[in-house]
């Protein structure tokens, strides 16, 4: 998705007559494509978000618009590399990204200070980390790569292990984003592990970053250069792979065999296998649910949707009646980019907790495409992440207001089956496991 495209070539010709000067091609691995081209602006404009983010929707193109004469001032290209002198609004991204790996190079001053925006919110931390730089109270002796925004305490707010550079060298980033999760490789040293990025915008911390959105480079306090920028979109397939990792190495069963309906029962003819996936037949309902009980787990699985598709997860289900109300809960597996469905209740869209808590919306693949989702149950607490954003933490206990005022009098259930929830069309299946928590 491209932004502010109008404004590409007054950059380019502008940096030019700045007397930027020419350098050889930015060096790019295979498979990724460069968005800096080492000679001017070209893909990039000014944007402190901080001054933006949370403008109205219709003021924030004149608020970006105000910035561009201060960003010309403060950034430029010199020898290939993109610099900016520590002052002015950060240099962003035309273009917005979704799941990607991500390269750059920066060589920074002492006592400057910095960060890379990833979908617009902050920040992979750049510091000056020597006790000189007089940042130590605020963990910069821990060194760069860092979540630096994410509350104190939580995964990757700070890095794993001191991995800079002396100041005059050049770092190298490898930075992975899928969904909400985050990866930091720093000088080739992983400094940040599959740790969820925090959603800076949002003061309680509840709504997940957007699932697409600019790259901002932070412009504070001292010279920084910027070379070898690069992106590779991450296909869904290979998100999927990334986010499920090794099933048995985490202490998963598998819960289908991708040939039979072995370790299965009720709806049995309501499913088919076909080609190693589970598929509802078309017409078909009723909820299909495993021969063993569950208290506490964790539940893998992937799932793929037809134009409007309809299917669920049974929590906790007592073996009849609805998923959804005698059961601890349903998990809506849902198209909710269907017309028909648009004017829902909030609690019936994709990844709720149907008819008690919504889940946030946005974070589906596109209809045809594989889907994975995590569910955590732990007494009466629920999470629901699907493809690597938490879109549901809730507690069923805390529920006091129900859709159309029905009860859900199996919501308390410590115990249960898990099943799929079929409503008539023919979502498939895959990659199902559970991990037992109790």
């Amino acid at each position: 998705m491209k932004r502010f495209s109008g404004w590409t070539s007054v950059l380019a010709v502008t940096a030019i007559i700045c007397g930027g000067a020419l350098a050889a091609e930015p060096v790019t691995p295979k498979g990724f494509r460069a968005i800096f081209n080492g000679k001017d602006l070209t893909g990039w404009h000014g944007d402190n978000p901080h001054q933006t983010a949370k403008a109205p929707a219709e003021e924030k193109k004149a608020a970006i618009e105000a910035q561009q004469a201060e960003f010309l001032a403060h950034w430029s290209v010199d020898n290939g590399e993109l610099v900016n002198d520590g002052h002015g609004p950060y240099a962003t991204t035309d273009e917005e990204y979704g799941d990607i790996d991500f390269l750059i190079d920066y060589k920074t001053v002492a006592k400057a200070d910095s960060g890379i925006y990833l979908r617009g919110a902050p920040q992979v931390q750049i510091w000056d980390y020597t006790e000189e730089g007089g940042k130590w109270d605020r963990n910069a002796d821990k060194g760069s790569g860092g979540l630096f925004n994410n509350r104190a305490n939580t995964p990757g707010q700070l890095p794993l292990v001191l991995a800079d550079r002396p100041f005059g060298e050049w770092n190298q980033f490898r930075i992975r984003q899928i969904g909400s999760r985050t990866w930091v490789y720093l000088n080739d040293k992983l400094v940040v592990e599959n740790a969820i990025m925090e959603n800076y915008w949002d003061k309680d911390r509840k709504k997940p970053l957007p699932a697409r959105g600019p790259i901002h480079l932070q412009t504070h306090g001292g010279e920084i250069r910027w070379r070898n920028i690069a992106v590779r979109d991450i296909p869904g397939e290979e998100a999927n792979e990334i986010l499920r990792g090794d099933d048995e190495a985490q202490g998963f069963t598998s819960l289908f065999n991708g040939k039979d309906l072995t370790g299965w029962t009720g709806a049995l003819d309501s499913y088919e296998v076909i080609d190693g996936t589970l598929r509802c037949k078309e017409g078909a309902g009723s909820v299909l649910f495993t021969e063993e009980e569950y208290g506490d787990f964790v539940a893998r699985i992937e799932f793929k949707l037809p134009p409007g598709g309809n299917n669920g997860l049974a929590i906790r289900y007592p073996g009849k009646g609805q998923a959804s109300t005698v059961g601890m809960t349903e998990i809506q597996i849902l198209d909710d980019t269907a017309e028909k469905y648009a004017k829902l209740d909030p609690r019936q869209y994709n990844g709720s907790v149907y008819g008690m808590i919504p889940a946030h919306r946005g974070y589906l693949r596109p209809v045809g495409e594989w889907n994975y989702e995590e569910v955590t149950v732990k007494g009466s607490k629920i999470k629901v992440e699907l493809n690597g954003t938490v879109i549901v933490d809730g507690d069923v206990s805390q529920v006091t207001e129900f859709k159309d005022d029905t009860e859900h009098p199996g919501k308390d259930r410590t115990t249960g089956y898990f099943g799929l929830t079929g409503h008539k069309d023919p979502v498939e299946f895959r990659n199902i496991a559970i991990k037992r928590l109790d």
